[in-house]
């Protein structure tokens, strides 16, 4: 279904982003690369037969408007978008600032807002298009050491629920994807309390799943129009169901994990 399609992809330059692009120009759609690492969109480049760069800051709210202008004029259309680009956060909210919960709503939720809402009405005009979510199995279960991403990633999943039930209708669908551990970047680059960039990855995001697995189960579920996919394993997986079916025990787990030390094993994945 791909084929000849124009499909943008936020955080294009590594990871799920990268994997995802690379996957749907292997099926013949021309890909839109947008991040902020010009090198890194660069490389992925080079294994997408037609691709544009569109570099672009997710906070420069004011900008964006004419990104998506440039975005559309490219092919005269733009058949899906995905919202991929992000941060993460490894820190108590005791210990963590106001400026991080306001850089990583910024970064995780509004600057997706913000490129959808530039998009959608040009979607609604041409009849229809597809919006893909890349949020976080931390945007359907609370959990420890993430509450500025979970409060960006609840937001994330809320906003494109909502979006679905409006557009639906008008041909566009949404599909929201809650990934777990993936094998990329995302430890290392997690802000820590004070803003500065963890540096160093854990055991649960090394062992997690190949993007290039997580890409192909992603574009299964746009192909067959599931609106959502829990992209995650074993205990991650259960605690998503746990929310919707016991949520109280699942708090009792997820306190006791905290009050058993969960803090401090990252604190020692970060230092080995």
């Amino acid at each position: 279904m791909f084929k000849q399609q124009c499909w943008w992809i936020t955080g294009a330059s590594s990871g799920i982003g990268a994997a995802l692009a690379r996957a749907l120009a292997g099926r013949g759609a021309s890909v839109i690369l947008s991040g902020r690492n010009v090198q890194a969109l660069e490389a992925v480049a080079k294994d997408c037969p037609d691709a544009l760069l569109l570099p672009f800051e997710a906070t420069d709210y004011p900008g964006i408007p004419e990104i998506a202008e440039r975005a559309w004029a490219w092919k005269g259309r733009v058949d899906g978008l995905v919202n991929n680009a992000g941060i993460s956060q490894r820190s108590l909210a005791v210990d963590t600032t106001f400026e991080i919960y306001q850089r990583m709503i910024g970064v995780d939720l509004l600057g997706p807002i913000a490129l959808t809402q530039a998009l959608l009405p040009r979607m609604v005009k041409a009849g229809g298009g597809r919006i893909v979510a890349i949020a976080s199995v931390a945007g359907l279960v609370g959990v420890a050491m993430r509450t500025a991403y979970c409060a960006a990633k609840h937001g994330l999943v809320g906003y494109h629920d909502a979006l679905r039930a409006e557009n639906e209708h008008l041909g566009i669908q949404v599909h929201v994807v809650a990934p777990g551990s993936v094998r990329t970047d995302v430890a290392r680059n997690a802000l820590t309390a004070d803003g500065t960039r963890r540096g160093a990855s854990d055991s649960a995001i090394d062992n997690g799943m190949p993007p290039e697995e997580a890409a192909r189960e992603i574009l299964a579920a746009i192909e067959t129009g599931r609106r959502e996919l829990v992209l995650a394993k074993g205990f991650e997986r259960d605690i998503v169901g746990m929310r919707r079916q016991d949520p109280e025990a699942l708090f009792d787990k997820l306190s006791a994990m905290v009050r058993e030390g969960y803090a401090k094993k990252l604190a020692a994945d970060k230092q080995r």
